[in-house]
């Protein structure tokens, strides 16, 4: 069965940008929303997902980063939010091959004070026993496609002030993935690529 998030991204306007050994691929779905994501040339992963965000008036508002890293880039790429101390934590979402990931920087404390669970409302929470922590994380990949978190398929550990998450893809996330990529070189292979509105 083809998830709704899938048929959305195959009858989305993709285009196709080689450029500073990644692919960059522009989608404008059918309902106007814009997103774009750099893949590894080596590996085909996703490093970078955007999306261009839109008030209430439906004004363009800049982009906002999904996955990859959040600082401002020569992309002209804008993030909302104040400026905050250095010693806030920051979560930053990456993508492997097998496994989705989230790094929380400035985070201090030991790794047996942590606790990461798989929670009913769908997210992925973070506690500490000191309770100087507590954060909960969306996984988009999953929620696009009808599923949920899983405990056992989450594992973490600390180092360097880090807390690593890892949640181990599911199948039906890969068989997803497969077929985007399919769709993106099929047409790197078969069109001429265009300028892509985020170079």
């Amino acid at each position: 069965m083809t998830s709704e998030w899938l048929r959305n991204i195959q009858n989305a306007k993709i285009t196709v940008l080689i450029e500073d050994g990644k692919r960059k691929v522009h989608f404008l779905l059918e309902n106007g929303t814009e997103m774009v994501e750099e893949y590894n040339i080596d590996t085909n992963v996703v490093m970078r997902r955007i999306w261009k965000k839109k008030n209430s008036f439906g004004t363009d508002i800049g982009w906002t980063v999904e996955i990859g890293d959040p600082e401002p880039t020569e992309n002209n790429i804008e993030i909302d939010g104040i400026q905050e101390s250095s010693n806030t934590p920051i979560v930053t979402q990456r993508i492997t091959k097998t496994s989705l990931e989230w790094r929380i920087r400035n985070l201090p404390y030991p790794n047996n004070v942590y606790a990461v669970t798989a929670e009913q409302d769908n997210t992925i929470t973070i506690r500490t026993s000191n309770k100087k922590y507590f954060k909960k994380l969306r996984v988009l990949d999953l929620e696009r496609i009808g599923l949920k978190p899983e405990q056992e398929r989450i594992s973490f550990k600390h180092q360097y002030n880090t807390l690593i998450i890892t949640y181990k893809k599911p199948s039906e996330l890969l068989d997803v993935e497969k077929k985007v990529l399919s769709k993106i070189l099929q047409l790197e292979n078969t069109e001429s690529t265009k300028e892509c509105p985020v170079s």
